[in-house]
């Protein structure tokens, strides 16, 4: 079994295209095998050991594709969101204990700010124009020892490091070791039928689990190539489709729904472009939204299910002849998925909270035992992790989500799924984006509120939707509240954020 990032790239051609973006001529796998030994050589010679923490700090693109995969078979790698402040990369740093930090060359800003403080070494990455894309250059004027030996990363080793996203307590630290990745990759490229025939067009942040495995290293393994666009824009997406000739994308919803928005604007490109299939993750993807993508795009959508805990996908709505059903995450696609009871650790039939055991599940969280403890436990002979999801299989297996555990909103005793009331309002003609969340309330404990996004040039208000709803759920689960924003805010990747939301939109309970 192929069990290292190493591993996964060997065997293809050396005359495939591996890497591509903007402008730039391919960088084929032969390059990126080359790009790799000469990367471990130089990192080796700055000190860096297989066991040492990188952190890498770069825009997205080519470069940080190619860096996370090189240095990922030399080192710990550690992508950061370039959008952080100087204390937040203050606190990441020192968590990781980062050995050094790769930054751009010419780069001025709080990453470097914050490495001055904490005394870590500081890695600059040179790019060339006339280079395929990807292609890049390190060099270090204070390395932070001497030449390490040359020993290469194994299976059991840590590859990737990444942090929960911590909304209410200290984010956690995920190690994701090799196999986990390997195997991760793997099972997305099985999952969605990858060959060399293949093209992904990323837009997905490279800090995030989601485009590191998803687009990029599954990609790999499958010897496909990957275009990776310098971010998410929509109004750039279908210029980028045009250039790359992509097979497929991954996106979370929000972007999907951007696209859709301009997709009536581009039927000539979409025509052209002949996906053959178009995947969604990271959060629920509403079913009106998969099926007018389905219609638009005529190619079926993949929704998926993944998380950092376990490098990225647990399932997956399963490629034509099978059925893509709207509202599903589709079947256990690489781990094992079953439904344990929230409370005590047994496994069992019907609802309950979502458990995979697998080999791409990560061992646990670093220096965390709380967090273990209440996180994984033993049933039946395996390992089970707790994703902290409510859900439940259909008849054929198909896992259905309810929601998040902590986003189940308690209405006086009355519990409701968000994602159920997503659901509803989803219908209304003139809502085009919609986020259901707690809303603190003096006597009932929650209240149900919604924020949402109107149809361009529909118009709505908040009386006309809260009466709809009515029509269609019990009274107590339509919204008290429902706000019409131009933009619903999100997190850094694109998802839509419930927790925190009532704050953010400075709700305060009238009652």
């Amino acid at each position: 079994m192929t069990e290292t990032i190493r591993a996964l790239l060997a065997g293809h051609d050396d005359e495939l295209p591996a890497i591509g973006g903007p402008d730039r001529d391919w960088l084929s796998y032969g390059a990126l095998r080359a790009l790799s030994a000469d990367i471990a050589r130089d990192l080796r010679g700055m000190g860096i050991a297989a066991g040492d923490r990188v952190a890498i700090v770069l825009p997205n693109g080519p470069e940080m594709a190619t860096v996370f995969v090189t240095i990922a078979q030399a080192a710990v790698t550690a992508p950061l969101n370039p959008a952080y402040r100087t204390d937040e990369y203050a606190f990441y740093l020192d968590d990781l204990k980062a050995r050094a930090i790769v930054l751009p060359d010419g780069y001025v800003g709080p990453a470097l700010d914050a490495a001055g403080e904490l005394g870590i070494a500081v890695i600059r990455l040179a790019t060339d124009p006339a280079r395929p894309a990807g292609w890049f250059a390190l060099s270090c004027d204070t390395p932070p020892g001497a030449p390490a030996g040359a020993g290469e990363p194994e299976a059991g080793d840590v590859a990737l490091i990444l942090h929960t996203s911590g909304t209410t307590s200290r984010p956690k630290i995920v190690p994701l070791l090799q196999s986990n990745i390997a195997a991760s990759a793997k099972n997305i490229g099985v999952s969605l039928a990858l060959t060399p025939r293949d093209r992904c067009l990323n837009v997905m942040p490279l800090f995030h689990i989601h485009g590191l495995i998803a687009a990029v290293t599954a990609s790999l393994a499958a010897g496909a190539s990957i275009w990776c666009a310098p971010g998410f824009d929509a109004l750039r997406f279908f210029g980028w489709m045009r250039d790359a000739e992509p097979t497929w994308y991954t996106a979370v919803p929000t972007m999907h729904q951007a696209i859709l928005s301009r997709a009536g604007r581009n039927r000539d490109t979409i025509e052209a472009a002949n996906l053959r299939f178009l995947r969604s993750s990271s959060a629920s993807l509403p079913a009106q939204v998969m099926l007018t993508l389905a219609e638009t795009f005529e190619a079926p959508v993949i929704e998926a299910y993944g998380m950092t805990e376990a490098a990225h996908q647990m399932a997956s709505n399963p490629l034509p002849p099978r059925a893509q059903k709207p509202g599903s995450v589709g079947v256990a696609a690489g781990p094992l998925v079953r439904i344990a009871d929230p409370q005590e650790d047994r496994l069992v039939g019907g609802a309950g909270e979502v458990v995979i055991s697998g080999a791409n599940v990560t061992p646990g969280y670093e220096n965390n035992r709380q967090a273990n403890e209440k996180s994984f436990f033993s049933a039946e002979d395996r390992r089970w992790f707790r994703t902290g999801d409510n859900g439940f299989f259909d008849d054929e297996g198909y896992l259905q989500l309810t929601g998040r555990l902590k986003e189940i909103i308690n209405r006086g005793g009355e519990k409701i799924s968000p994602l159920e009331v997503d659901g509803v309002l989803m219908d209304h003609p003139a809502i085009a984006q919609v986020v259901t969340f707690a809303m603190p309330h003096a006597k009932l404990g929650e209240e149900v509120a919604a924020a949402v996004v109107l149809r361009e040039g529909e118009v709505a208000d908040e009386r006309g939707i809260r009466d709809f709803a009515a029509t269609r759920m019990a009274d107590f689960k339509v919204p008290r509240k429902v706000v019409i924003l131009d933009e619903i805010p999100k997190g850094a990747t694109g998802k839509l954020q419930r927790i925190g939301l009532a704050q953010k939109l400075g709700l305060v309970d009238s009652a």
